[in-house]
C-alpha cells in the first residue's frame, strides 16, 4: 500500500455522552466520559493506516502530559511521528465534545494554544518515497509553502487539501492540489445552498483539481477536473451513535479510493459507506472490515 504524510492537527477529545443535548444554564450529568485522540488529519490517517496504508503525521504537539496519549495511539496505529514539532510552551489542542446519544450529534468547545506547524518543520521532511500527501488548510501562508515545495521537488506526487473552514488566503491553495475535499460548512461560507452549486461555481478556481463536497445526510458530490458531475447518496446507518469524526473518515475513503486506482465516483460510494458506517459505532477503532 501507500506511503501517506498527513500534515495537520491532533487533538485531545474529552468527550461527554448525554441523553439529550442541555439548554443553556442547565446542569445535566455525563452518562458516560471517553477522552480520544482526536484532530481532523489524525482521525484520517488513523482511518488509512487500519486500510493498510503507511501513515506519518507532521503537526505540533505541546510539551506537556496531553500529549502522551495522543502520541500513544498514533504509535498503537503505526503511525511515524517523527516529522512532528514539540513546542516547549503552549497547550495540547483539546476539544471538549458533547455527545447527544439520542441523535449522535456532537457539539465542541475548543481549546488551542499553539503554534501552527510551520514550514520550517516541513523542509526537513524528505519527499522521496512518499506516495501522497494530505494537508489540513488550517494555516494557508505556510501550506502554500509546503505545497510549492512539493511540486517543485516532486510535480507528480499527489496532494489532497481538506477545506473545512474559511480561512483568509486559504483560496490561494487550491491549484495547487489534486484533490479538494470540501466541508459543507466552507460551501455555506460562500452562499451555497448544495454540494452541486457549490463544486460549479468553484470548479473554475482550481481546474486542474478533482472536487469533493460531503453534505451530510444527503451524501457527497464530486467534480472531476474535465468538469464531469459524480455524486453518491449517504449511507445512514439504522441507528446514528456518533458523527464525531464522520467528515475524517470520509476524507480518509475517498484517498484511499484514489490510491486504489478508483474513479471518481467509485471513491465517493467508497468513502460514503465508511462513513456510514462509522457513524453507527463509537469512535473510529476496528471501523475497517467490520461493516
Amino acid at each position: 500500500m501507500a506511503n501517506i504524510l498527513g500534515v495537520g492537527n491532533a487533538t485531545l477529545d474529552i468527550i461527554n455522552v448525554v441523553d439529550g443535548y442541555p439548554a443553556e444554564d442547565d446542569e445535566v450529568r455525563a452518562e458516560a466520559q471517553r477522552i480520544y485522540r482526536g484532530g481532523n488529519t489524525a482521525n484520517s490517517l488513523v482511518v488509512l493506516s487500519q486500510l493498510g496504508h503507511r501513515c506519518r503525521w507532521a503537526g505540533t504537539l505541546a510539551e506537556e502530559r496531553d500529549a502522551r496519549p495522543i502520541l500513544d495511539d498514533f504509535e498503537r496505529h503505526h503511525i511515524d511521528t517523527a516529522a512532528a514539532a514539540t513546542i516547549s510552551h503552549g497547550k495540547v489542542p483539546t476539544s471538549y465534545v458533547t455527545l447527544n446519544k439520542r441523535t449522535g450529534s456532537r457539539t465542541i468547545v475548543h481549546y488551542r494554544d499553539l503554534p501552527e506547524y510551520a514550514f520550517e518543520h516541513f523542509a526537513r521532511i524528505g519527499l522521496q518515497e512518499l506516495e501522497w500527501v494530505h494537508f489540513e488548510g488550517r494555516n494557508p501562508e505556510a501550506v502554500k509553502r509546503m505545497l510549492q515545495r512539493v511540486k517543485t521537488e516532486r510535480p507528480k506526487l499527489p496532494c489532497s487539501l481538506e477545506v473545512e473552514k474559511h480561512r483568509p488566503g486559504i483560496d490561494a491553495l487550491f491549484h495547487y492540489v489534486d484533490l479538494l475535499l470540501f466541508s459543507r460548512t466552507f460551501a455555506e461560507s460562500r452562499a451555497a445552498d448544495s454540494a452541486e452549486s457549490f463544486l460549479e461555481s468553484i470548479h473554475n478556481e482550481a481546474p486542474e483539481s478533482d472536487l469533493v463536497c460531503a453534505w451530510g445526510e444527503q451524501g457527497a458530490c464530486g467534480l472531476t477536473r474535465r468538469g464531469q458531475p459524480v455524486a453518491t447518496p449517504a449511507f445512514v446507518p439504522p441507528r446514528v451513535v456518533d458523527t464525531l469524526g464522520a467528515g475524517d473518515v470520509f476524507n480518509a475513503g475517498v484517498i484511499d479510493a484514489r490510491l486504489r486506482g478508483e474513479s471518481l465516483q467509485s471513491s465517493l460510494v467508497a468513502a460514503a459507506r465508511l462513513a456510514g458506517h462509522k457513524c453507527g459505532q463509537e469512535g473510529i477503532e476496528g471501523i475497517v472490515g467490520s461493516g
